[in-house]
């Protein structure tokens, strides 16, 4: 096991396998020393833990836990290619939907979730840049996905 999945494994979490997609794309793609993921929501076991807009059905700190989940799902795409997660030299950029209720403006406290996740895993290498945004809806109905952008060493 790598060093970054012991520190997954010191915060109690896993790291799930690798989503399968649900339509013509793949979870990952490397093109030289970056690694982009597809959008991941925050499957757990192929199923999505709760639906809705945030806001509305879903509480923004059910939707930060949420994104927290997109975040390990993100990493499992990104091992699904590099081979091993101590490849990371860091995080570039992380983008962050938020299906939101009409009235809602709080997007960047929910995407936190998922940049915590990334630096309590990674640290420093953790550290990125960053949009969140709000949307109508995202597939599934999920309230959360995440893609994640990432530099490996050589």
């Amino acid at each position: 096991m790598s060093a970054v999945e012991d520190r997954i494994a010191q915060l109690g979490l896993s790291l799930p396998e690798t989503a399968t997609p649900a339509g013509v794309y793949v979870p990952a793609v490397r093109t030289g020393r970056y690694v982009y993921t597809a959008g991941q929501l925050p499957l757990v076991s192929g199923t999505l833990p709760t639906t809705g807009k945030v806001g509305a059905e879903v509480t923004p700190e059910e939707a930060k836990d949420l994104a927290r989940t997109a975040a390990l799902n993100a990493l499992s795409a990104v091992k699904s290619v590099a081979g091993d997660l101590d490849r990371v030299a860091r995080v570039v950029k992380v983008t962050g939907f938020v299906a939101s209720a009409p009235d809602f403006t709080g997007q960047p406290g929910v995407i936190n979730g998922a940049s915590e996740l990334l630096g309590e895993v990674l640290g420093d290498k953790g550290v990125h840049a960053r949009s969140a945004v709000g949307v109508a809806v995202l597939p599934l109905d999920a309230p959360v996905e995440v893609e994640v952008q990432v530099e490996l060493t050589d």
